[in-house]
């Protein structure tokens, strides 16, 4: 396995923060309402993660290290890993699990339909994601996979949709998507190892 000492880092990093805040939710240091702010933090951590597990490719480009490659998979699965610890505490701690209240939620919170959506596109990217699957579907996985981007506009659409009020923090994370996208264009990701090729060039001329 290569790059043991990043990969096990992104693990840490990644599941530290749950851990922590049903820790806060426990000691009651998330305010009144803990489970709510629960749900609300794995929410905002599943787009987080979607938004840098979309970085790792671009950052390959402009860097030359394939380390951000070799943890794209496992920051793809703690994506899916925070949207179902947010799905779990939505049905725990706003439902109560008491699911005679889902269909009433649905009519008055259609965001969550969205949310549903996207969880069940990060689904089938999540159980397609190992090496059986590639083989298995071919050509079919890359267009499966391209599903990303459709999960990122329904988590978006998702947010943007709770949070009405306050644009600002909305904003950040809709210009992130949407410069993850542009530098993914086919013509707009062949340039950037030519400008990065361009730039080291220059670089070296002025050093000497």
């Amino acid at each position: 396995m290569r790059y043991p000492f990043w990969r096990v880092g992104v693990f840490i990093a990644a599941a530290i923060w749950p851990l922590l805040w049903l820790y806060q939710a426990w000691s009651f240091a998330l305010g009144p309402d803990p489970g709510k702010v629960l749900v609300d933090r794995l929410g905002l951590g599943t787009l987080v993660l979607l938004l840098v597990t979309l970085s790792m490719t671009p950052l390959q480009k402009l860097s030359g290290w394939p380390g951000w490659i070799a943890v794209r998979r496992q920051l793809g699965l703690w994506c899916f890993a925070y949207v179902l610890l947010h799905l779990a505490a939505y049905l725990v701690f706003v439902l109560g699990l008491d699911w005679s209240q889902l269909g009433v939620e649905l009519r008055k919170r259609p965001y969550i339909i969205v949310g549903t959506l996207g969880f069940l596109c990060l689904l089938a990217l999540a159980v397609t994601s190992n090496r059986y699957s590639q083989r298995r579907l071919g050509r079919g996985w890359k267009k499966l996979h391209r599903l990303v981007y459709v999960i990122l506009g329904l988590g978006l659409l998702h947010m943007l949709w709770i949070v009405r009020a306050d644009l600002k923090e909305w904003t950040v994370y809709a210009s992130i998507g949407v410069l993850l996208i542009v530098l993914r264009v086919p013509a707009v990701a062949r340039r950037i190892p030519r400008l990065m090729a361009k730039k080291l060039i220059s670089t070296t001329t002025r050093s000497l």
